[in-house]
């Protein structure tokens, strides 16, 4: 499993110790967690842990890294958790049920990074987790323990010699160009150290200083004259004095104008781009150019982090600036501007959704998830209307990404207050949800939402809208086993049906043309299916476009499959994958995987059809499901597997399709998409 290591760039120092401590707490017990106050290395010192293989049995677990930092509304905890494990449910469990499921007995570590302020949800989630799974183990980061029955806690101090902290700062002083020269220099840098009380993260804002300073004015600097906004106990204990007191120092030696750019980037949850930052953060008394340099000169003194074109606060950093934020009484304008901004970047995702910039926009959407989530949480007490609208928008997004859950979730929410209006934005939000319940498998819901989006849609005069629902309905009939009432479902209702250009094409359109090319394969009319499948495709090809496309080369390979084309078949199944690279789905890359198989099997490849079924139950087991799709499948998967095992022989079959299934998904979608010998085993 991936995670974004932010620290990665900068080595890393000391901890010995307690990186043995770690290791052998460890091995005797399946909840440890790392506590200490903020800045003093937790989440570091985790990271280390598992990248040395130590926190992971050597490296035998699987490994999943749950950053909980971005995260304000408790309720998508275990949505976050089952994100972190690549879980795309496509079911009406709830996220920590499916969690549960997917671990199973699967030797898992599961890493939940700053778990402080969610101690309750995080505790009942860990203990619900350690029972369920019998070979799970968790390490957390927090400033307090947990309080889980079996919960090994490992207190990180400070660093514990002089010689680690003036290590960590003479590293970190070279990178700010400013190595210690002398001895003189490390004289005060020991001082220095012990008056930050060896605090790594104060280590670390004290050397990003001396980009614009030297180290005598630096150690002689105004570090006990700093002027400190009220503290709340809750947030800042008085364990916490001395990072606090060392963040108010470097806030101390900041401009004006760098406080106030502090205080405003605050405000955002996770991860963020010079552009989110320049729409927040810019207004009087930033001018607007101006942004950009202070961002610099915050990089520069490590207040912030950047790395590959994106930046980030540490959370101590960033709690810091929120409370000078509450003082400066800016909080709701912020929220408002930011709301309004992410609002304005879903529009652009669903109006550009089909078209070239349809990549570029899952990569967005991704990237503003936890922008996303904070922004309609506010839009859901202040403006509902703009909250649906907000979800509707990205649906689409959410569901090839793994959001399925907390997508319906927003959507019953904002639906309600919504209601009123009964315009575009409650069609959108009708369809939204409406495609949520049937990718959970709830027809009977999804088939009387569907028919309220059809209506409002007529109500509304919205053409869009009511393409929209014709493909709900008719993808509805397709999982249902009807292909002859879907593709009479969209003929009747297709917007756009004479659209033979690329700019003639609008998403209801290829949405109903591809039910329409389902239907038709379905129903036998293979020479039409192939005929439309392959104008759908080319049409797409033209614009760079990847969901729909993947779909058509995925009709593609069952009618080249159907007419006796087996070689055919697996080609067009393999672009199908080249194409879901781009954006993800793992419930389509489950039917392709599928398909592969099957062709790969009808084309004599037994060893790559025996690993392709591997890889499919692996995208099943994903999405929640034991292999779904159109019923026409489960006929064709059934056969080939038994002429696969007459072949092969069950433990040679068996072994090849463990080895995928067990298998990294990325590395698994690269291998069907390009081909290439099945992977031996290690």
């Amino acid at each position: 499993m991936v995670w974004m290591m932010w620290d990665a760039e900068t080595s890393f120092v000391g901890r010995a110790a307690e990186l043995d401590r770690i290791a052998a707490v460890l091995g005797g017990s399946r909840l440890v967690t790392l506590s200490g106050p903020g800045g003093v290395g937790k989440t570091r010192l985790a990271q280390r842990a598992v990248a040395l293989g130590e926190a992971a049995g050597g490296g035998s677990a699987e490994v999943a890294w749950a950053d909980l930092s971005p995260l304000r509304n408790a309720h998508l905890l275990a949505a976050t958790v089952a994100d972190a494990l690549r879980l795309s449910d496509h079911t009406s469990r709830l996220p920590a049920d499916a969690v549960c499921a997917w671990i199973g007995d699967r030797r898992t570590l599961l890493v939940l990074d700053s778990c402080e302020h969610l101690p309750a949800e995080c505790r009942d989630l860990a203990g619900d987790l350690l029972t369920a799974c019998p070979n799970l183990r968790i390490l957390a980061t927090s400033r307090e323990p947990l309080r889980v029955r079996g919960e090994a806690v490992v207190e990180i101090e400070p660093f514990a010699s002089v010689e680690e902290a003036v290590a960590l700062f003479a590293d970190r002083a070279a990178a700010a160009g400013s190595p210690l020269a002398d001895d003189t220099d490390r004289r005060l840098a020991v001082d220095l150290c012990e008056q930050l009380e060896r605090l790594p993260l104060a280590l670390e804002l004290a050397a990003g200083q001396l980009r614009s300073m030297s180290l005598p004015d630096l150690c002689a600097g105004p570090y006990r004259l700093v002027d400190l906004p009220p503290a709340p106990t809750r947030r800042w204990p008085p364990r916490h004095a001395a990072l606090r007191t060392t963040i108010g120092w470097s806030h101390e030696l900041c401009t004006p104008q760098e406080r106030l750019l502090w205080a405003r980037l605050s405000y955002l949850p996770a991860a963020f781009d010079d552009e989110l930052a320049g729409q927040l953060a810019g207004g009087a008394p930033l001018a607007p150019g101006s942004v950009g340099w202070t961002l610099v000169s915050l990089c520069d003194k490590s207040v912030v982090v950047r790395k590959d074109g994106a930046y980030r606060m540490l959370d101590a950093v960033r709690e810091y600036g929120r409370m000078w934020l509450s003082e400066l009484g800016g909080e709701q304008e912020l929220a408002h501007r930011h709301a309004q901004y992410v609002l304005a970047q879903t529009r652009r995702a669903h109006r550009e959704w089909f078209g070239p910039a349809q990549r570029g926009w899952y990569r967005r959407i991704g990237f503003l998830h936890s922008d996303i989530r904070l922004a309609v949480d506010h839009l859901l007490a202040t403006d509902p209307a703009a909250a649906l609208e907000m979800i509707g928008n990205v649906t689409f997004f959410w569901v090839c990404s793994g959001y399925l859950y907390e997508a319906r979730q927003y959507l019953e929410t904002a639906t309600v207050p919504a209601a009123r209006d009964r315009d575009e934005t409650w069609v959108q939000g009708l369809w939204s949800l409406g495609l949520t319940l049937t990718l959970q498998g709830e027809q009977a819901a999804a088939h009387e939402t569907a028919a309220a989006c059809r209506r409002a849609a007529a109500e509304a005069l919205d053409a869009e809208g009511l393409g929209r629902a014709a493909y709900l309905e008719g993808l509805l009939h397709l999982l249902e086993g009807r292909p002859l009432a879907a593709v009479n479902g969209v003929e009747t209702t297709e917007p756009g049906a004479g659209a033979t250009r690329p700019d003639q094409l609008t998403a209801p359109t290829v949405l109903c043309r591809l039910v329409h090319v389902f239907g038709l394969t379905g129903s036998g009319r293979l020479d039409q299916a192939r005929h439309e499948a392959l104008e759908l495709r080319d049409l797409c090809a033209a614009l760079d476009e990847h969901w729909t496309r993947s779909y058509a080369e995925h009709q593609l390979a069952l009618i080249a499959f159907l007419a006796g084309r087996p070689h055919d078949s697996v080609r067009h199944a393999r672009a199908a994958l080249d194409a879901k690279q781009h954006i993800g789905d793992a419930f389509g890359i489950a039917m392709v995987m599928d398909l592969l198989a099957i062709a790969l099997a009808d084309a004599g490849e037994e060893p790559a059809a025996a690993y392709a079924f591997g890889a499919a139950t692996r995208f099943w087991e994903t999405v929640g499901h034991p292999q779904r799709g159109t019923p026409e499948m489960a006929a064709l998967r059934s056969e080939c597997e038994d002429r696969l095992v007459r072949r092969m022989g069950l433990r040679r079959y068996g072994r090849t399709f463990r080895r995928a299934a067990l298998s990294d998904a990325r590395s698994l979608v690269s291998w069907g998409a390009n081909g290439g010998p099945v992977p031996e085993e290690e």
